[in-house]
């Protein structure tokens, strides 16, 4: 690895909400260019946390954070993290916010500089490469649930990240929406961390699986999976199947 390659460094990562015991502890995570993880856990684990942690939407109790090999602790820090890095919320509905599709996703790269007619087209060329041509007027609330989800994956790729964080992107889709996300996700020239309870989905687009559990992920043991599609680190966390 050179570190040029390096894009994000988590290091001996603690949080914890108030009042309750700790979410993240002691936590240690590296990102290079052209990984591609996924990262599976029972609830209350600290996956979600450990999202925004990295977005600076919290603040870790302690340890230290470094995108692209610069520190990020202040908000303007993480101004230019958010630039460079999109999050997918596991709830589409935390993400859209405009009447429209075309408005929510002209958004992102309206407030990167873009002129109008620019977050146009990139919009329109986003949600064409999402196979969402049609839906630009079509009204954001009224939408399904797998087209929320797509639509705010197209608000994230609108803003050109070079990494994705992705909360359960599968959550909720039908089997044919979830193979167009498959397709894209391949597609796409990106590194990213996914997390997810479907370890299918996750075998086919990510390099290497992770169990987190305790507050920290756990890079030794890997998940497998076995040629009846169980998968299991060991026992590590409680888990389900289709």
């Amino acid at each position: 690895m050179e570190k040029n390659d390096l894009i994000i460094q988590l290091k001996d990562i603690c949080f914890s909400y108030a009042g309750s015991t700790p979410v993240l502890n002691g936590l240690n995570l590296k990102l290079c260019k052209g990984n591609r993880y996924g990262l599976m856990g029972p609830n209350g684990s600290g996956k979600t946390t450990l999202f925004h942690i990295i977005m600076g939407l919290l603040k870790p109790t302690s340890g230290e954070i470094e995108i692209y090999n610069n520190p990020a602790r202040i908000e303007n820090d993480f101004r230019k993290v958010r630039k460079k890095i999109g999050l997918l919320f596991q709830d589409a509905d935390d993400q859209l916010f405009s009447p429209t599709v075309l408005e929510d996703v002209a958004f992102g790269p309206l407030n990167l500089g873009k002129s109008q007619e620019e977050a146009v087209e990139i919009a329109f060329d986003t949600l064409k490469f999402l196979g969402l041509s049609g839906f630009e007027s079509r009204i954001t609330y009224k939408l399904s649930g797998g087209e929320k989800k797509l639509v705010s994956l197209a608000t994230v790729l609108a803003m050109q990240p070079e990494v994705l964080l992705l909360d359960e992107p599968t959550s909720g889709l039908d089997d044919k929406t979830k193979e167009i996300l498959k397709g894209v996700l391949t597609d796409l020239d990106l590194s990213y961390i996914l997390i997810s309870h479907e370890i299918d989905f996750l075998t086919d687009i990510t390099d290497a699986i992770y169990a987190m559990e305790n507050g920290t992920i756990h890079f030794d043991k890997e998940i497998h999976v076995h040629q009846h599609v169980h998968a299991h680190p060991h026992g590590a966390y409680e888990h389900q199947h289709d």
